[in-house]
């Protein structure tokens, strides 16, 4: 059950239009499929840096303290529902108005590595997220690694979609903001639910 629940949710954020979207979109249309596969493939390495950060951390604190593991889950629960509000909450949604240039396969690869290793929203989330999900009677590590991977998996899977897609861009930016709107709602909602009922459950022993 609890696998489950992390497959839906990891799904609901892999496909929630955000920041990461965008980037690939226009560095797609700035510098072709080349750039905006290789951006793909950046952004996902990057996004595994914060995996391994998140599973050594994370594996040492439980060492060290089991209450302090404890609270980590609860606090992460927490800012599940808070992200759940922010999406409900926001009024637009920011198509990353950002201009890029083409600037070749390699670079375009390393930008995203550096982008999103430095993405400190993604540390956070992934110390808050991955931790709801853990087995304790079982090694962490493992776990960490395992759970960590296949989000990423789903995130550069998801941007690769958007990025094989870009030529699609002709279309309507009403329609395109009125999905992402859509998108974004019930992404928030399955966050407060999941968040709830992460914190209403009793912990695996």
């Amino acid at each position: 059950m609890s696998f489950i629940a992390f497959l839906i949710a990891a799904t609901v954020l892999a496909v929630t239009p955000g920041p990461g979207i965008a980037y690939v979109v226009a560095r797609t249309v700035a510098g072709g499929r080349a750039e905006g596969l290789a951006s793909c493939i950046g952004t996902g390495i990057g996004g595994m840096l914060h995996v391994l950060a998140a599973a050594f951390g994370l594996s040492i604190l439980v060492a060290q303290s089991a209450l302090a593991f404890t609270l980590v889950k609860y606090v992460g629960a927490a800012y599940l529902v808070y992200l759940g509000v922010r999406m409900l909450l926001r009024k637009q949604f920011d198509d990353a108005d950002q201009t890029v240039s083409p600037q070749g396969a390699r670079r375009a690869l390393m930008e995203g590595i550096v982008v999103e290793a430095f993405n400190v929203k993604t540390a956070l989330f992934f110390l808050a997220f991955l931790p709801q999900f853990l087995v304790p009677a079982k090694p962490l590590l493992p776990q960490l690694v395992v759970l960590g991977s296949i989000c990423v998996a789903l995130n550069t899977l998801v941007d690769v979609v958007a990025a094989l897609s870009a030529h699609r861009l002709l279309e309507s930016s009403v329609v395109r903001t009125a999905r992402a709107r859509a998108m974004t709602r019930m992404s928030g909602v399955t966050m407060i639910g999941l968040g709830l009922f992460l914190a209403a459950a009793k912990r695996p022993s």
